[in-house]
């Protein structure tokens, strides 16, 4: 049945090297997440005058405004404060990877400056934390890129930071509808967001952290399928669910992982794989081999993960920037 779903040193030959530790802390809590655009996308149009203007003047959803006059543009405020009288400006956008030239006029009704456009400059939401280096601090979360939700795109980012938060609600999955966890977002900030990439996003941890109770990490050659756990604090305190993995593909770049749910406490929790739950550790042989990513929307007891290395891998390019 298909299914649907839902996210050096050169001698005589090139060798990697991998600055990231051989044990990690595996916190599997939920994080606050918000994140800054490099620029502002247009996610809307509304009428002026009784027509479109800024859609007729060929700008889309999805299109980032990134400088007004060929002045850069970084926020709202900043787009606001050109955009301050009725007139024909040039604005520099990106779409699709490419940049565009494009004029938007401007015009008052009702003694408002109306440009037809709805825009926003940032993301938030909560996911969960992955893994922070010890030796490093670089941390991970999510298993998957942000997308901006209008276009569906991969989120531009310019920087962001994750916030400590509290599960207070849960909206348990069902067959074709998938639940999420509802959290308080505190103004206590972890770290700073620096990448959003196919397979999580990834910082600085910028907190105190503890090294005790490091986790091992285990290459995805070790991984059995059967018995393993998916790490998670859902409000009271961090516990191990069973999951059971049915399959291992190497060959995906990010759902390398199948695995259903087998824990009857987390199912009478959640119903299944629940948005915000992107990001948990999952475990097998006391060692950390993945992080859960996807779910199965038409089967939302299972769901995906991704191989931790690739997020190691992915992670330890910071620190060759």
């Amino acid at each position: 049945m298909k299914k649907k779903l839902v996210i050096l040193i050169l001698l005589l030959f090139p060798i990697n090297v991998f600055a990231y530790s051989d044990r990690l802390i595996i916190p599997g809590k939920p994080v606050g997440i918000e994140v800054r655009a490099k620029g502002v996308y247009i996610v809307d149009f509304y009428k002026v005058d009784d027509e479109y203007i800024a859609k007729n003047q060929g700008f889309k959803i999805g299109d980032v405004i990134t400088k007004v006059n060929n002045k850069d543009i970084n926020n709202i405020d900043e787009l606001n404060l050109i955009l301050n009288k009725p007139d024909t400006y040039k604005i520099t956008i990106t779409r699709d990877g490419k940049t565009l030239d494009k004029d938007l006029t401007v015009k008052k009704e009702n003694n408002i400056i109306s440009t037809g456009l709805y825009v926003k400059d940032r993301i938030s939401g909560i996911g969960t934390l992955s893994y922070i280096d010890p030796e490093t601090k670089i941390f991970a979360a999510l298993g998957h890129e942000i997308f901006e939700g209008s276009s569906s795109d991969k989120f531009l980012l310019d920087d962001g930071n994750i916030y400590d938060a509290n599960i207070n609600s849960i909206n348990k999955s069902s067959s074709n509808d998938i639940g999420e966890l509802h959290a308080s977002i505190t103004n206590k900030e972890l770290g700073e967001i620096n990448k959003n990439e196919i397979n999580g996003i990834y910082g600085k941890y910028t907190d105190d952290i503890s090294s005790d109770n490091l986790v091992d990490i285990d290459s995805y050659e070790n991984i059995e399928l059967g018995d393993a756990f998916i790490r998670l604090d859902l409000g009271d305190k961090k516990e191990d669910y069973s999951i059971n993995i049915i399959s291992l593909n190497n060959n995906d770049q990010v759902k390398n992982i199948f695995f259903e749910i087998t824990d009857d406490r987390l199912l009478d929790k959640t119903g299944g794989v629940v948005q915000g739950m992107s990001g948990s550790p999952i475990i097998q042989n006391n060692k950390i081999i993945g992080v859960v990513n996807y779910v199965v929307v038409d089967d939302v007891k299972k769901g995906y993960g991704i191989f931790i290395e690739k997020m190691l891998d992915e992670g330890d390019k910071l620190l060759q920037q």
